[in-house]
């Protein structure tokens, strides 16, 4: 964009809309950060060191859910209301609850806010997208509202009124944004939802909450608009309920051939699927446990972190590549073996740069969590296979943990927080955040064949 200065032209770049989401993302743990470093939001009076609270914001502003002090025992009701308004806001996209309050106002909503919205979102098309905004926060309420409510039955009879209607908001919010942040410290620090591994009605709230959580705002939209006739869906909504259904079964199959002779060996029947099922759904990026994770066996916490790596859906609170991404390298595999000249699925043919963004996504995301990981353990004397659990974690923003966060130096707790505020807003937005707009070669270079592979 230009503009006329005295006798010559100045150039005036705007930010571009990944810059926009990038930058502001930044702002969020900012000010989550000095909000979290006040004395009064911890429960010893005295503030939280820098890098700490950093950590803290950014894992919850990512909806990540790793941390270096327990959740209710670090933090005051001021603090924890932090907290859970950063995840709520992470989960969200600040984008998306600026344009509902705009909406709200009846304020006009411009071209670019619509597309800061669709580039949030990853909605196909900018057309409807005020109505989407609408649509998710008021549909993030509902569900936000039934799981509170349903949590607080087990809730209030155990900690009373108030504490077990705050304690349901809480784990609702932070389940439905895929956060894994709790507020069970009480009963014992860093426990999570062990106390309830055999709940039904706690697990069956926390994994719904979650899976709808990740499924992602577009594929709700569509459910909405064409309900039960299956035909009508996007080709998106299609891939995704498939790729989300084989992972959850697939992976809770997984979890209980690895452990159920072993953590899970003393179980009920009923406990270990519960179990099994709760650990495939709550590895993509959700961050809850009803298991210790250190104890899980070398196995299980290889599934854990090619589930953490997957992650949710695009345009949804959950990290990880995504699961479009996955099924498109994997259908691009299958192309290739067939040598076919296409890659279709349910009747539709992909387009070549659906697959090389896919590639690309992976690649980054790769790269990102093994050179920290190198780093950390040149730094650190610990162990590769927590090392590499703490970094896809991260990346993946799924939160779960052997137990190592505490024990990371500051430079280590800074790159795992690079890898969780990469993992939000995309590590391939994050490359993009920091190059122009694409330019049109006028002149391409000869072609020259390799081998590979």
């Amino acid at each position: 964009m230009e503009r006329k200065s005295g006798g010559g032209k100045v150039k005036r770049r705007l930010l571009s809309q990944t810059q926009y989401i990038a930058y502001g993302f930044f702002i969020l743990i900012l000010i989550g950060t000095g909000l979290l470093m006040l004395p009064f939001a911890s429960r010893s009076g005295e503030s939280m060191g820098f890098i700490d609270a950093l950590f803290t914001a950014t894992s919850a502003s990512c909806v990540t859910g790793l941390v270096v002090a327990d959740t209710w025992s670090q933090w005051t009701l001021f603090g924890q209301i932090v907290v859970i308004c950063l995840i709520q806001i992470g989960g969200l996209g600040f984008i998306t609850i600026g344009v509902f309050v705009s909406i709200v106002l009846r304020r006009k909503i411009g071209l670019r806010q619509r597309g800061l919205m669709q580039e949030s979102t990853s909605a196909l098309q900018i057309g409807g997208i005020v109505r989407l905004a609408k649509k998710i926060v008021l549909g993030t309420c509902f569900f936000e509202g039934v799981g509170a409510l349903l949590l607080s039955i087990r809730f209030v009879p155990q900690y009373g009124l108030f504490k077990g209607v705050f304690y349901g908001i809480f784990h609702a919010v932070s389940a439905f944004c895929n956060a894994g942040f709790d507020l069970m410290g009480h009963q014992q620090p860093y426990n999570s939802l062990s106390f309830y591994y055999d709940d039904w009605l706690v697990n069956g709230v926390v994994m719904l909450l979650i899976i709808i959580g990740g499924i992602g705002f577009i594929v709700w939209d569509d459910l909405y608009r064409n309900k039960w006739h299956v035909r009508k869906y996007l080709l998106q909504t299609k891939v995704v309920l498939l790729t989300t259904m084989v992972l959850v079964f697939g992976g809770g199959l997984l979890f209980y051939l690895l452990e159920r002779n072993r953590l899970i060996a003393d179980m009920s029947v009923g406990g270990k699927i519960l179990t099994s099922l709760f650990s495939s759904v709550t590895a993509r990026t959700a961050g809850f446990n009803t298991v210790d994770t250190a104890a899980l066996s070398d196995g299980s916490k290889l599934l854990t972190i090619i589930l953490m790596f997957i992650g949710g859906s695009p345009g949804s609170t959950a990290g990880g590549v995504k699961t479009t991404t996955i099924m498109v390298l994997f259908l691009y595999i299958h192309a290739n073996i067939k040598r076919s000249y296409s890659i279709n699925i349910f009747g539709r043919r992909l387009e070549e740069e659906a697959v090389k963004r896919a590639g690309a996504i992976c690649t980054i995301n790769l790269v990102l969590a093994l050179s920290v990981s190198l780093i950390i353990m040149a730094i650190q004397p610990l162990g590769m296979p927590d090392v590499l659990f703490e970094t896809f974690s991260a990346i993946g923003t799924a939160g779960m943990t052997t137990g190592i966060t505490r024990d990371l130096l500051p430079l280590s707790r800074l790159l795992v927080a690079f890898l969780m505020y990469c993992g939000r807003i995309g590590s391939m937005s994050f490359a993009l955040a920091f190059t122009h707009q694409r330019r049109v070669a006028h002149m391409k270079n000869p072609v020259e064949t390799i081998s590979v592979g």
